[in-house]
């Protein structure tokens, strides 16, 4: 199997999935991660594991949840009969019910989302529909875990497939925390006493992708929640407050914003959470700005230098923009660096016909190139690979929790526990005061 060059042509069909097909079936000569994508998540989801696509390094956490059988019904209907089963329970459903779909879920269930945008845009959304009594997220655990704090006690969070977890997620377990910020006052001093100036040894701050647990222990101790569109703000919060931060689970986005702030990099230490110390000696501890967790994105990891470099040989003048989860000489190397709505916002402010080559998940790129055909939109990496965990939402598993719905049983709801909840509540409301310079954009309605 080869793999494309650049220089295709962006295809206007959004569907990851039939491009999937296409590859299995020999009819395309592009590749993909795993030819296993082609067949349904059921066939994996009794499977520990994050699924195909998904990176040999991922180690999947004991205990993770994972998703009961499908029925077969579900399995062995096809797109059209799947479209018609979710068409026909949304109808009956209708004002009791709001779907939200994230960007990078596949096309297949993004055309039944009521709202599309990022994991926070969407809990947002939930937050603004508290007369619906179902909020079916298709994303992944955290996102639905954020919905449930933000929407109101009586509404149902469903997800609709229970094994679509987040790797960057899970590297950021709420034992692991603990046990560093013990290390850490062993350091550092008291975490909770102020020094002459008023400022805490430590802030923790932690991306919004990350389980309700850790905003919990992030609410408590002081900290915040971040979004990749507002980490810069949410640094400068923390600053005001602390001496240094304690950023996870995502080492990159960390990074690449304090270093744009003019933090040095020899002052962002690693955590590796499996080393004492995190591997680092007192006074890189004591001498650090920013903590930096051993955490990432395997999607965006897979982008690099090389492939910058090759969009621009083949597309003099290409204007490259990657998500800010990138390593840090990715983020360095392209033209521009910002969240997924950020993406979205500017290609579709580009006014003149442009050729955009993008670091971040499939399923947003192709579906941007579908939307914006005046320019040439291209994913930089051109090996057809999905987020694996978004991926196990299938329409299959959509139809089925709406038809459920529909019979008056609520399938997967996910519920955080009061002692969690109350803190994270608190963190998450701290981020919603720390407003940047300009104010990402709602999630957007489906026409």
């Amino acid at each position: 199997m080869t793999v494309s060059t650049l220089t295709t042509p962006a295809l206007r069909d959004p569907s990851v999935d039939h491009a999937i097909q296409s590859i299995v079936a020999g009819a395309s000569t592009d590749a993909t991660c795993s030819t296993d994508l082609a067949a349904g998540p059921w066939d994996f989801d009794t499977r520990p594991g994050y699924g195909p696509g998904s990176s040999m390094g991922d180690v999947i956490p004991t205990g993770a949840p994972r998703q009961g059988e499908l029925p077969r019904a579900y399995r062995e209907a096809d797109e059209a009969q799947l479209h018609a089963r979710i068409q026909a329970a949304r109808a009956t459903l209708g004002d009791r019910l709001v779907i939200l779909g994230h960007f990078y879920q596949r096309e297949e269930v993004v055309r039944h989302a009521d709202y599309v945008g990022d994991s926070f845009q969407l809990a947002t959304a939930a937050k603004e529909h508290p007369n619906a009594e179902a909020i079916v997220f298709c994303g992944v655990h955290f996102m639905a875990e954020t919905a449930d704090l933000l929407s109101q006690p009586e509404q149902a969070v469903i997800l609709p497939n229970l094994a679509a977890g987040c790797s960057m997620a899970d590297m950021a377990d709420i034992d692991q925390v603990e046990e560093c910020w013990e290390q850490l006052a062993e350091v550092l001093g008291p975490l909770d006493q102020v020094d002459a100036d008023g400022l805490l040894p430590v802030i923790p701050v932690t991306y919004m992708n990350s389980s309700a647990a850790i905003k919990g222990f992030v609410g408590r101790n002081g900290g915040i929640v971040c979004t990749s569109s507002n980490a810069q703000t949410v640094l400068e919060w923390a600053f005001a407050r602390g001496r240094r931060v304690l950023f996870f689970p995502d080492q990159h986005l960390g990074r690449n914003t304090a270093k744009a702030m003019g933090v040095p990099l020899e002052q962002m230490p690693m955590w590796n959470p499996r080393r004492p110390f995190g591997g680092n000696d007192a006074e890189a501890l004591a001498d650090s700005r920013v903590i930096l967790w051993h955490g990432f994105c395997s999607v965006h990891r897979r982008f690099t230098v090389a492939q910058i470099d090759q969009a621009r040989a083949e597309h003099p003048g290409v204007r490259v923009i990657v998500h800010p989860e990138c390593p840090m000489e990715v983020v360095d190397a392209a033209d521009e660096a910002g969240s997924t709505d950020y993406i979205r916002r500017a290609i579709d402010a580009a006014t003149t016909p442009t050729t955009f080559a993008i670091g971040t998940e499939i399923n947003l790129v192709r579906r941007l190139a579908a939307q914006y055909p005046q320019h040439e939109i291209f994913c930089l990496d051109p090996v057809v690979c999905p987020c694996s965990t978004m991926y196990r939402i299938h329409p299959g598993y959509l139809a089925w929790v709406l038809e459920e719905l529909v019979a008056g049983r609520t399938p997967n709801r996910i519920q955080v526990s009061a002692d969690v909840a109350d803190p994270a509540r608190v963190a998450l409301e701290r981020m919603l005061a720390a407003k940047p310079p300009v104010a990402t954009q709602d999630a957007a309605p489906r026409a």
